[in-house]
């Protein structure tokens, strides 16, 4: 424990008084370094050599120098080799590394923040949101996006990555936005941008494991990972054995800068059940800890996405908790899943999707609270009484419930459109945090594929795995999985943005519209407070979330399949808010399903009404 409370010198290479570069590496065990400066057109030059310093590093300085400056590092003669605290790899993760300053003129001085009780959270993969695949092509779209109804960006990881097509979770250079997405120039236009709009910017950061190419942290220190802990891509990033501080200042300043350096308002950890600390305090506090100090008077947001249903990730440091904002809690998704596209292989089979259960996951916020997983074998969650809504992060559909199934179906290609709308409507007026995967508003027709642009070896055994992984699912029989290292795979994952202006793309886009206006005005819809809402069955087949203030009641009735015919008490004074088979929303019903104080629903459907309380 004592390990990483170690005080780390700043690492990587950075610019001092304008006109001096200095350079700072963590080599333990190694007795000669050395910078390797590079041309334009990445040819080595000139050598410097490097000089021990305190603890277990190297130093070197270079005058009359400043931002471009480009440069490898040799090891006790070995490479030389990227450096893993680079800030730009503009050739590439096996090019020479850039020096870079943040001298970018921010418009954005008076912005706070997120507001965590409204947040409406929209992910986007850089690389496939636009024909251009850059942080600057995507500045013209954020109007439209806060014009309906979003107010949250979510970057799909930005660290750079071998070549340039992949999701992101391959990154090996934390520090380095991919250069073929712009690079830190672009990301911080687009941020500058998403802020003008009064939209945030949350950014996906992979801190569980590293990408097998162009990971080049053993050249410096084998201390970076143990064998320890294992986790799904092997050894575990060392973030509590011996050495370990260096490591963990290697993620903590990388929150800081994303915060600091980029003005980004916070970060969704990816898969932080595999960031393994039995230490004290756990990274993760510390992380919250180091994100909310380099905020300084700003808002930002820590989300997690893990699986476990754990209380503690979200409740306070005072309360024996992380601190968390909010956790990706999937068994909403699963729920929904199950009941309207019927999937029941893998983890899909811990979930009966009847109405009962889905109206369990509404009132808790996630289903498990310590119940037995059949695809697990053991008990998992924990109870999140007390917990708000808000640190719930829910959906319908996101990067991996699209991107890993085999042919990367969307959630429309497995449901009817009705069946599309329904969902909608109860993702968008429950009091958790909703997020949308990019093009969902408008229900699009683009798989979002798996893909990766690995070197030919790698690439060979990443389509061999994901052809291999489904083998044993049944609807996959026979399929062939489209190759992730092929061109036109990353291709087909293009979003189309002209089909939101198309029937019967635009009537999707004017439901959500509508959902999402009334999840912002309406004063029932607008509290977070547990306590202010329930859900209950109401049909063998339907189920009604109850959103109250003291003043009204807001009933969302959804059915699944099958008719329902539900009298309500006071139906005579209700009042229908919104039908989800309106025909301006795509749908065939042309009068509310409320008549004579009775709600009338066939097949998958869902009605908004306001009762007095």
């Amino acid at each position: 424990m004592a390990e990483s409370r170690v005080a780390v010198p700043r690492l990587g290479a950075w610019v001092e008084s304008g006109n001096r570069v200095r350079w700072r590496v963590w080599a333990p065990g190694h007795r000669r370094l050395e910078v390797v400066l590079h041309d334009g057109e990445g040819k080595p030059g000139r050598v410097l050599p490097m000089t021990p310093e305190p603890g277990d590093c190297f130093g070197a300085v270079l005058e009359g120098a400043g931002a471009g400056v480009c440069y490898k590092l040799r090891v006790d003669g070995e490479g030389p080799f990227p450096d893993p605290w680079s800030r730009s790899q503009p050739m590439g993760v096996h090019g020479p590394s850039e020096v870079v300053v943040p001298d970018f003129e921010w418009t954005d001085l008076g912005w706070r923040g997120p507001d965590p009780e409204s947040l409406v959270i929209y992910e986007v993969h850089v690389g496939t949101a636009t024909p251009e695949g850059t942080f600057e092509a995507l500045i013209p779209k954020l109007k439209g996006l806060r014009e309906l109804g979003i107010n949250t960006l979510e970057l799909m990881p930005l660290a750079s990555f071998p070549g340039t097509r992949n999701w992101g979770y391959d990154g090996v250079d934390l520090f380095a936005p991919l250069h073929a997405y712009g690079g830190p120039t672009g990301l911080r236009r687009l941020i500058d941008a998403a802020h003008a709009q009064g939209l945030s910017v949350l950014i996906d950061a992979v801190y569980n494991h590293f990408g097998p190419d162009g990971n080049y942290l053993r050249c410096y220190s084998p201390h970076y990972f143990t064998d320890r802990h294992h986790t799904p891509w092997g050894d575990a990033v060392n973030y509590d054995g011996k050495h370990s501080a260096p490591v963990r200042e290697m993620v903590l300043s990388n929150v800081e800068m994303w915060i600091r350096d980029y003005h980004a308002d916070g970060l969704r950890l990816d898969a932080a059940h595999a960031i393994v600390d039995d230490g004290s305090p756990h990274l993760l506090e510390e992380l919250v800890a180091r994100a909310r100090a380099a905020a300084l008077d700003r808002q930002v947001l820590i989300i997690a996405e893990d699986e476990r249903n754990e209380a503690r990730l979200v409740r306070p440091a005072s309360d024996g908790g992380m601190g968390l904002d909010g956790v990706w809690a999937d068994d909403f998704h699963h729920q929904l899943r199950r009941a309207f596209a019927g999937d029941s292989e893998g983890y899909y089979q811990d979930y009966t999707g009847s109405a009962e259960d889905i109206a369990r996951t509404l009132r808790q916020g996630w289903f498990y609270e310590g119940q037995e997983s059949k695809n697990l074998g053991h008990a998992r969650g924990t109870s999140a009484s007390g917990l708000s809504p808000r640190g719930f992060v829910h959906c319908i559909q996101n990067h991996d419930q699209v991107g890993n199934r085999a042919h990367g179906e969307r959630l429309g290609h497995d449901v009817s459109p009705a069946a599309f709308r329904a969902m909608s409507t109860l993702l968008l007026l429950s009091p958790y945090t909703p997020l949308l995967f990019m093009g969902q508003e408008w229900n699009a027709s683009t798989p979002f594929l798996y893909f990766t642009d690995h070197n030919e070896e790698l690439g060979r055994l990443v389509t061999e795995g994901r052809r291999k992984e489904f083998a044993g699912f049944t609807r996959f029989a026979g399929d062939t999985v489209p190759d992730p290292q092929a061109v036109a795979t990353f291709e087909r994952s293009r979003l189309d943005w002209s089909e939101a202006e198309r029937p019967p793309h635009a009537g999707v886009r004017a439901l959500y519209q509508e959902l999402l206006r009334l999840r912002a005005s309406e004063p029932e819809l607008r509290s977070r407070r547990r306590g202010n809402h329930d859900a209950r069955v109401v049909g063998p087949d339907a189920l009604v979330l109850e959103r109250r203030t003291v003043e009204q009641r807001l009933l969302v009735f959804v059915n699944v399949k099958g008719s329902l015919e539900y009298a309500l008490p006071e139906g005579r004074q209700a009042k229908v808010l919104l039908w989800s088979e309106a025909p301006r929303f795509g749908g065939t019903v042309e009068l509310p399903p409320l008549r004579d104080g009775v709600i009338r629903l066939e097949g998958p459907s869902a009605v908004v009404v306001r009762i007095p309380s």
